[in-house]
């Protein structure tokens, strides 16, 4: 599996006022099969799931990801969208599964119990 790590991406926007902005650092991670991708941004402490999600970049790497239709989470529990986020957070954005992992746990038993009986 191929590891893509993006460069930090500041959020800091110059035209906020003079205010102390708290800036926190989360990441945002999506994997294909062959491919990972985890990108890292600081963004104001009060940006929620999706626009950190956004600001990312990510959504115009890869244009199949679909905010509304696709699972998210933080650290392997999902979330919502306009979830709150905290320093060092990974938001995780879950591609749909191919097969379902129970099916083709049983397909598998059946095979090997067939080769096994097979070979008698």
């Amino acid at each position: 599996m191929h590891f893509v790590n993006a460069l930090k991406i500041s959020m800091a926007d110059s035209t906020q006022t003079s205010e102390a902005v708290k800036m926190i650092t989360v990441e945002v991670a999506y994997a294909l099969p062959d491919q990972q991708v985890i990108l890292s941004l600081e963004i104001a402490s009060d940006c929620k799931v999706e626009e950190a999600i956004k600001r990312s970049g990510i959504l115009e790497v890869y244009p199949q990801i679909a905010l509304l239709n696709d699972k998210i989470g933080i650290f392997g529990k999902i979330c919502k969208l306009n979830a709150t986020l905290r320093n060092k957070d990974r938001i995780e954005i879950y591609r749909k599964l191919i097969a379902d992992p129970k099916e083709s746990r049983r397909q598998q038993a059946e095979m090997q119990k067939n080769k096994a009986s097979a070979r008698q």
